[in-house]
């Protein structure tokens, strides 16, 4: 046989097996932060998605087809993630991706998402402000996390509220928020702590005190935390993100600061970021999620029990294996895939609009927080726990919501009581 021949044939049998694997696979993206300020959070991410995948495919797939993960990373750089999402959209032609933390990270893949009639999951909580048809939100709404933690402050007596974090959309968005929901409570607007800023029409554009991604000079703002807290009744919201929550809770509990004389609750810290952080010295403050590790259920402690065994045999590279624990981004990362499966299943397909029209028309999955339930804005209904930090980083749950529906819009829907805005 000629060497030509036996080149065309190796070539059509090489074809054929790739064509034959393909049709045995669906390709789902993976896009997050593996290195870089994010990726103390994020890389918990990709390993329970992996995890996920895993024990789907040991149950027969999707549609008969076994899930093939294609991971980047976007490196904790915004503009990479949109060319992340690119490569994966139009050259690994996956047919959806679970992706992104941070709501600039998001947005900058959005354009691509919606000019390729992608389909992204987004599992970590933002400020709401948007509802595209390219977006599965399985995140927490402002109204799943923000506002049920200030609820709970106002109910336990605190009147002074310093807002602190990241510089960039999520956190100002909802501190904005917030800003107008105290309001309508009450609370003056000179007690919000932090500061905030006109613009020429005298509308509120910022309020609150914010700080870059990476930031670790805390000493000054904890200064102005403990004179705001001195005369009681005053709690820290924090939206800070990423690793800058070391240097800052090690400055808030190097000054004498304590949850006893001023709390802080905090909306990007969970069991994960608490592995990194002197959890002994932080006994007591606050967390608002829509999962906890320490919740008691059957369901939750086979989860717990299925990932940590998952990474004890793991060979993936650069996988931490030791003291894990599980948190709520993780979680809704976790359901977020059994609801694109499930939407699949229903819509008999893999293709987008089809699956989003079966998401609209109403899914769901008992996971290990309990039900949670797509509804027609690509949100979701899901339960709301408040917790306590305790000194092994775990959380001691004070009070859950139940079912509660996730919305988007809220921004300008609150009206203040008789509060005047005094201080600039």
């Amino acid at each position: 046989m000629k060497l030509t021949t036996l080149l065309r044939t190796g070539a059509l049998a090489l074809g054929t097996t790739l064509a034959a694997h393909a049709a045995e696979t669906v390709k789902v993206g993976v896009l997050h932060s593996l290195s870089g300020t994010m990726a103390i959070s994020e890389t918990s991410l990709r390993d329970v998605l992996l995890f996920t995948f895993d024990e789907i495919n040991a149950k027969g797939g999707v549609l008969g087809k076994k899930i093939e993960p294609v991971v980047v990373d976007g490196a904790s750089n915004w503009p990479l993630f949109a060319e992340k999402a690119k490569q994966l959209l139009e050259q690994d032609q996956v047919a959806v991706t679970f992706g992104c933390w941070t709501s600039v990270s998001r947005k900058s893949v959005l354009p691509v998402y919606e000019k390729n009639n992608g389909l992204l999951f987004y599992p970590v909580q933002y400020e709401g402000e948007e509802e595209s048809q390219n977006v599965a939100y399985t995140a927490e709404a402002v109204n799943q996390q923000a506002t049920p933690a200030v609820d709970y402050l106002l109910a336990q007596g605190y009147k002074k509220f310093y807002l602190l974090g990241s510089d960039y959309v999520y956190p100002q968005t909802t501190n904005l928020v917030l800003l107008e929901y105290l309001l309508s409570k009450g609370v003056a607007i000179e007690n919000i702590g932090g500061g905030f800023r006109k613009d020429g029409s005298g509308n509120i554009i910022s309020a609150g005190k914010y700080t870059p991604f990476g930031h670790t000079d805390y000493q000054q703002i904890v200064a102005e935390i403990k004179q705001f807290a001195a005369g009681g009744g005053a709690a820290v919201i924090s939206t800070l993100n990423g690793d800058t929550n070391v240097p800052f809770f090690k400055e808030y509990a190097a000054s004498g600061l304590s949850a006893e004389v001023c709390p802080v609750v905090s909306f990007s810290i969970s069991e994960d970021e608490f592995r990194g952080l002197p959890a002994d010295k932080l006994v007591g403050q606050l967390g608002c999620w829509t999962y906890f590790q320490s919740i008691n259920s059957p369901a939750n402690k086979k989860f717990v029990a299925d990932f940590k065994a998952w990474l004890a045999k793991s060979s993936v590279p650069g996988v931490v294996k030791e003291n894990r624990v599980t948190c709520s981004p993780m979680v809704l990362s976790y359901v977020g895939v059994y609801l694109w499966k499930a939407a699949v299943e229903k819509a008999g397909s893999f293709d987008v609009d089809k699956v989003r029209a079966a998401w609209k028309s109403g899914v769901s999955f008992d996971g290990p927080a309990g039900k949670v339930a797509t509804q027609k804005n690509m949100h979701l209904t899901k339960n709301v726990f408040i917790g306590e930090t305790k000194a092994d980083g775990q959380f001691k749950i004070l009070k859950s919501f139940n079912n509660v529906y996730g919305e988007p819009w809220l921004k300008g829907k609150f009206k203040a009581k008789g509060a005047v805005a005094t201080n600039e």
